[in-house]
């Protein structure tokens, strides 16, 4: 909804914000343009990057219903899998709670330290 009704404008007034220069929305842009459909599939399995992959589909122009048939089908695995895991665990669940929260230090962390890094090959380039 957001790129399509602010694409490319948007993304020139106020990428700079959110460190997005003209040099990767125009590679996100070919991107789109060549394999924009793996794109969306690939991206909707991925845990963190499923919740962003609209936005540079929509500033793309993509197609809504190839968005969402290609939704449809990359969110599908991940959610077979999470009744799998939920049907098999059932009554033992409380029993893995300690170490689902370690999980979420480690993957806490790992997100910080990459963000660091992205933030710091961004910067030094400047």
């Amino acid at each position: 909804m957001w790129g399509v009704w602010g694409g490319r404008p948007f993304i020139k007034r106020y990428g700079r914000y959110f460190f997005i220069n003209e040099r990767e929305l125009a590679s996100t842009e070919r991107l789109f343009a060549r394999r924009g459909e793996m794109t969306v599939f690939v991206g909707r399995i991925l845990p963190v990057v499923r919740t962003f992959i609209s936005l540079p589909a929509g500033i793309a122009k993509m197609h809504p219903g190839k968005m969402a048939l290609y939704t449809v089908l990359g969110a599908l695995p991940w959610c077979l899998l999470l009744i799998v895991v939920g049907e098999r665990l059932g009554a033992n669940w409380n029993a893995l709670k300690p170490l689902f929260h370690r999980f979420d230090l480690v993957i806490g962390g790992a997100i910080v330290a990459a963000l660091a890094y992205w933030l710091w090959q961004h910067f030094r380039k400047r």
